[in-house]
Order: structure tokens, then C-alpha cells, then sequence
């Protein structure tokens, strides 16, 4: 039974991770090797706890019991005893596998080590860790709080008890999981990054402005975020990031990255994150 969760990264993804857990009563240790990131990070939550009260859909004593789960942390070491490990760490697998390695060692040899990549093989990153049938994708969508979808990603070496265990743990903070084969970019990503690498092509060739290609998605497709906004709310650096592994495995044109965006991530414009990307924040 899944108790005390570790979370590694204290960035926007780490963060909404560890406010969920929080709520909905697990025990959270939040780790990032800068014990002041992590701090900034539980200061965060608390100040979207103090906007939720005063939403009336929070109470003081609601927030202050989701707090007291909470411990910031800044060595694997303190990971010890959890019962599962997600890793939220930067879109690199060289980055993920350190990680994943030097968490295997420390961990229970029954403890299920996730990672919430958005694109990177389970099945390789497995190869890291000392029991590769306790790796899966655990993949959260941004912002966390809000979006209910989780992917679950299994990779040829995960086991059938890990996995539901996995699913247990999705259902038990309310978010909806589905069952994902490995494969580059799962399900989301593989459909969606593709699209926003077109729209970022129909932008860059001149057909509309970047406005009208979001109006046009938002009323003609339904979609409540336009392309390039949305590839400005995701980051470029992950959008071009995914479209690569999606370009490296399947080996097709299709994924090709648009020069465009290779452009705005070398010059930094990365959206929101740098406050500026398609559009200025």
C-alpha cells in the first residue's frame, strides 16, 4: 500500500504534483538538491491554498492539515523509506537515468519508481534501476491541479503488480488514468505536439497570425486553447523536445521539427516560463 511518496524537482510540474498528493492526505517529501527551490516551491502551494479559501473552496484547516504532509527535502537519501518515488526532473534522459539509478539504490526494493516524462522510453530508463520491473510512467498533465488526465505507461520490464498498484494510487487522488503501451510520445503528445508543430508552420508560411490560428482552432475544432498558445503554456523547449524523440524513433518527415522553433528555443523565447514565446506575458 502506497503511504509516503517522494517527488524529485521543485519546478512547475514537481510542484502541482506534491499540492495534489497533499490533498488528498499522502504523506510528500519534496526534493530538489536547492532546499530554497523546494521552499519557494511549498510557498507556492500555500498561496494557491489561500486563494482556494478565499474561493470558499478551501478551508484553513483543510490547508493547514495539506501542509503538514508536506516535508522539503534536498537528498535522495531522505527518500529512503517511501513507498513510491516520481521523478519530475528535466526532459533528459541521461538527466532521468542519474536520477532513477542513484534513487534505486537508496529506496526499498519494493518501492515503484515513476517517472512523468512526457515523451522518453519507459523501457530504456528501466535499465537504470535496480529492479526494472518497478519503473513506470506515471505521465501528469500541466497545470496538475487542474487536469484530470494521468497516462500510465508501462515499458516492457514493468510488472503487472507495480502497474496496479500504479492505478490504485491514480484513482485514490482523483485523476482519471488510462493505459498506455510504450511508445514514442504515448498517447497526448504523439497527436497533439505534431499539431502544434503544424500550427507554428502555418504561422511561420505567412497564412494567418498567430491570433486568427488560435481563434481558428478554438471555434472551428472546440479547442479551449489555441496552438500557440498552448505550445507557449507547454514550453517550446518541451515541444521541440518531444517533436525530436517523436523525429528520432519513427525516423518520418512528418515529425520533423519546424525551423521556427528550433529558432525561438535557441533564442530563448520558450513562452510563459521566459515571458515571452509567441506571445508576450
Amino acid at each position: 500500500m502506497i503511504k509516503k511518496v517522494g517527488v524529485i524537482g521543485a519546478g512547475t510540474m514537481g510542484t502541482g504534483i506534491v499540492q495534489v498528493l497533499a490533498q488528498n492526505n499522502y504523506e510528500t517529501l519534496l526534493c530538489d538538491r536547492d532546499i530554497d527551490i523546494a521552499k519557494r516551491s511549498l510557498e507556492r502551494i500555500a498561496s494557491i491554498f489561500d486563494r482556494l479559501i478565499s474561493k470558499d473552496r478551501m478551508t484553513i484547516e483543510n490547508k493547514d492539515a495539506a501542509l503538514a504532509r508536506i516535508s522539503t527535502v534536498n537528498s535522495l537519501d531522505q527518500l529512503k523509506d517511501c513507498d513510491l518515488v516520481i521523478e519530475a526532473a528535466t526532459e533528459n534522459m541521461n538527466v532521468k537515468k542519474t536520477i532513477m539509478s542513484d534513487v534505486s539504490k537508496i529506496c526499498k526494493d519494493n518501492t515503484i519508481l515513476a517517472t512523468n516524462t512526457s515523451s522518453l522510453s519507459i523501457t530504456e530508463l528501466s535499465q537504470a534501476v535496480e529492479y526494472p520491473e518497478n519503473l513506470i510512467g506515471i505521465h501528469f498533465f500541466n497545470p496538475v491541479p487542474l487536469m484530470q488526465l494521468v497516462e500510465l505507461i508501462k515499458g516492457l520490464s514493468t510488472s503487472k503488480e507495480v502497474f496496479e498498484k500504479s492505478l490504485n494510487f491514480i484513482n485514490s487522488i482523483n485523476k482519471k488514468p488510462v493505459e498506455v503501451e510504450e511508445a514514442p510520445g504515448f498517447v497526448v503528445n504523439r497527436i497533439l505536439i505534431p499539431m502544434i508543430n503544424e500550427a507554428i508552420g502555418v504561422y511561420a508560411d505567412g497564412v494567418a497570425s498567430k491570433e486568427d490560428i488560435d481563434l481558428s482552432m478554438k471555434l472551428g475544432a472546440n479547442h479551449p486553447l489555441g496552438p500557440l498558445a498552448l505550445a507557449d503554456l507547454i514550453g517550446l523547449d518541451v515541444c521541440l523536445a518531444i517533436m525530436e524523440v517523436l523525429h528520432e524513433e519513427f525516423g518520418e518527415d512528418k515529425y520533423r521539427p519546424h525551423p521556427l522553433l528550433k529558432k525561438m528555443v535557441r533564442g530563448n523565447y520558450l513562452g510563459r516560463k521566459t515571458k515571452q514565446g509567441f506571445y508576450n506575458y
